[in-house]
């Protein structure tokens, strides 16, 4: 199924504001409320809307340093990254991993309270990943911009 004007529109609002009553979605998208859910019901079916999820501020959680990970293997047989990929799951620091091209295997996006507790994490859980044979950590100062809404 391809997407039309008006699915991209409920996309558009949906990605920004996810809690958006069905009333008030068919308001800003021109359409009657049953036929807004009838659309809604077909993306979420389909896969274009994957969850509904709340986004959490860092600060409050304890957790406002990021750290971008760059990890090097030892080898880039599929057993050697089917391990890594098994286990790095298992951090919950660790939001995102990312198969990479370039000079770096994997790019991990980790969350911590503070050095000290990166410390601890790359100590204790990255350095401990199947096949880790190098690491360059790279601590972001401030976050200009940060969205989760692709470009509909």
């Amino acid at each position: 199924m391809s997407l039309d004007a008006t699915d991209r529109r409920i996309l558009t609002v949906l990605q920004k504001q996810g809690r958006i009553s069905n009333a008030d979605l068919s308001e800003r998208v021109n359409l009657s409320a049953s036929a807004c859910h009838r659309r809604v019901q077909r993306l979420e079916e389909e896969g274009y809307i994957k969850d509904y999820v709340a986004l959490l501020d860092t600060r409050k959680m304890g957790c406002p340093t990021t750290v971008f990970v760059e990890i090097t293997l030892s080898g880039q047989a599929d057993e050697v990254l089917e391990a890594f990929e098994r286990e790095v799951k298992k951090i919950p620091d660790v939001l995102e991993c990312h198969l990479m091209a370039g000079s770096a295997d994997y790019l991990l996006k980790v969350v911590a309270e503070d050095t000290e507790d990166f410390a601890r994490i790359h100590r204790s859980k990255l350095a401990r990943l199947p096949g880790v044979q190098g690491m360059q950590s790279s601590f972001a100062l401030r976050t200009v911009f940060k969205t989760t809404a692709l470009p509909v």
